[in-house]
């Protein structure tokens, strides 16, 4: 299924770093520092990679400023703020029920380590 949207897509917002970083610049544009504080446990390599990635597909802007350092600033673009309505809805179904999963998981591994 070569060009099938769904799966390019899923492909590009599968990552929990892609929902770490779509999440922090829902709120404002953020320098790349910014964006490391915001998400202390990403590696600045990943971080990078995963700008580029959003970049790429078109739901990052990036702008860079002439200064002394350089400046950088990172937005969603409007085509990433579109994605912000169905990912908080994915949030709001993951907090309401991720103590179920963990259960569930627990109990699973329970029975599979039991035999």
């Amino acid at each position: 299924m070569r060009g099938c949207p769904i799966r390019e897509t899923l492909e590009h917002l599968g990552s929990k770093w892609t929902v770490l970083v779509v999440i922090a610049l829902s709120r404002q544009t953020r320098r790349f520092s910014e964006l490391r504080r915001d998400i202390p446990d990403i590696s600045q390599r990943m971080l990078t990679q995963t700008l580029r990635d959003l970049e790429r597909v078109g739901l990052v802007e990036r702008e860079l400023h002439a200064a002394v350092p350089p400046r950088v600033d990172y937005r969603l673009s409007p085509m990433g703020m579109s994605l912000l309505p169905p990912l908080l809805g994915i949030i709001d179904w993951a907090t309401q029920n991720g103590g179920a999963m963990h259960g569930a998981r627990q109990r699973y591994d329970a029975a599979a380590e039991a035999g």
